[in-house]
């Protein structure tokens, strides 16, 4: 059965349940497999429904941190894009009986999100959770305004600008931690200790990148391949300002070169060398000219060595076309699964016996995130922040460090994921190169 067919009934429910505020994590899912993957830790029972304690010294300069907060139940506000009111507009039906694709995203995340607060909860955690469609006509703004969103313990959201500006003042203002889930950006935010990036920025992919070429390679030739766009040329000032604090004596130079649709192989040629590999980094973050780029250099690959590194939205792209074969493409990301963990077959088994269908990537971060801070937020009490990286992974590693974007500034602009992959891309099946 297809899957947009499969979770027309679940994302019905979701709509009678929801409307547009919510769907608590005390109901029961249907389709439930044969018992949750072990818990890695019991909820300890509290002595008080609430304990607050103030600390010697504050994390991160941040006083809230300082505050030990502990509860018998959690309010935990998750946030997704399930545009409820677009596809459920006339009736209680799916228009087409089948599900519109922009819904996807957001659904699969919300179903994997789903399925770790009912198995938290069937391992003893006491959770009040409420689900909301951030694309409903109640929109984020609404919902702080009217107060909705008040005395929540934490919140996920799986979502964009302008809700994920909207959501950080709100959780800066009230003190509460947000989790971006899916956003690659910070969204011009510089001031919220409260805010955590989970789908790491550009910035961070950048430098990731130039570690990893400078460290993997003895030898080697480093040149970047940009547009002349004021877009790829940050990208480019990024690997330099990375290259620049790198402090190796290994290290060597990237020489950038400016290229575009009238660039031939004959000039690509001019900055690669036969004795060593050439490792060429491209900024181009569309498949279109991230392509046109690969084939020029697919000539030249008969003569130089190439190591060919791109952008993180490489992943989705399938280079099937013959002149692509043989070349050696890898890409970041934030996020990797090979699918073989106890957490990720729990998940698979679960997808398969309820919707007759595999999970998505969304619905593995789904679970995945939601797992992962539920538990520290259990564990530890509502400000976990200091505790946040050394908490045990669920599927993927999580690398969550203070980002300082200002100069000399001792609170966090927020907390960001860097733990980033570098990838092979597979006729198959991609490979994770580091860690």
């Amino acid at each position: 059965m297809s899957h947009l067919v499969s979770i027309k009934y679940l994302f019905a429910g979701i709509a009678i349940a929801v409307v547009i505020s919510a769907c608590s994590s005390s109901k029961k899912s249907a389709g439930r497999v044969d018992g949750p993957p072990p818990a890695l830790s019991k909820p300890k029972p509290e002595k008080k429904p609430e304990d607050k304690k103030e600390a010697a010294k504050a994390p991160f300069n941040v006083p809230a941190f300082g505050k030990e907060v502990k509860k018998s139940t959690y309010n935990i506000a998750l946030l997704a894009p399930l545009y409820l009111d677009s596809v459920f507009a006339n009736s209680s039906d799916i228009p087409g009986r089948t599900m519109p694709r922009y819904v996807l995203p957001g659904l699969e995340f919300y179903e994997g999100a789903q399925l770790a607060l009912d198995t938290l909860q069937q391992q003893g955690y006491n959770l009040k959770v409420t689900v909301y469609d951030s694309k409903a006509r109640q929109n984020v703004s609404t919902l702080i305004h009217n107060k909705t969103l008040e005395g929540t313990d934490l919140i996920i959201g799986a979502v964009s600008n302008p809700e994920l500006k909207e959501l950080s003042d709100f959780a800066k203002e009230k003190e509460i931690n947000f989790v971006s889930a899916t956003f690659p950006n910070d969204a011009g935010i510089n001031d919220n200790p409260f805010l955590f990036i989970s789908n790491s920025t550009l910035k961070t992919h950048c430098e990731a990148l130039q570690q990893y070429v400078q460290e993997a390679f003895a030898t080697k030739n480093i040149v970047l391949f940009r547009r002349n766009t004021a877009f790829e040329s940050r990208l480019a000032a990024d690997f330099k300002t990375s290259y620049d604090k790198m402090e190796s004596d290994k290290k060597s130079r990237i020489r950038e070169v400016v290229w575009n649709d009238a660039t031939t192989p004959e000039e690509i040629s001019k900055y690669l060398l036969t004795d060593r590999p050439n490792v060429i980094i491209i900024t181009a973050l569309d498949e279109t000219g991230a392509k046109s780029l690969l084939r020029k250099l697919s000539i030249s690959a008969v003569t130089y060595p190439l190591q060919i590194f791109g952008m993180p939205t490489w992943d989705i792209f399938k280079l099937k076309d013959p002149e692509f074969k043989g070349l050696q493409v890898y890409y970041s990301s934030p996020y990797f699964n090979d699918k073989t963990d106890v957490y990720s077959r729990y998940v698979n088994d679960y997808f398969r016996k309820t919707y007759r269908a595999r999970p998505s990537d969304m619905a593995f971060k789904g679970f995945d995130l939601t797992y992962y801070f539920t538990r520290l937020l259990q564990t530890n009490g509502v400000y976990f922040n200091g505790e946040v990286s050394a908490s045990p992974k669920v599927i993927t590693n999580f690398n969550f460090q203070p980002v300082y974007l200002k100069e000399g500034e001792q609170t966090p602009s927020y907390f960001e994921n860097k733990n980033i992959f570098i990838i092979q891309k597979g006729d198959s099946v991609d490979i994770k190169m580091n860690r």
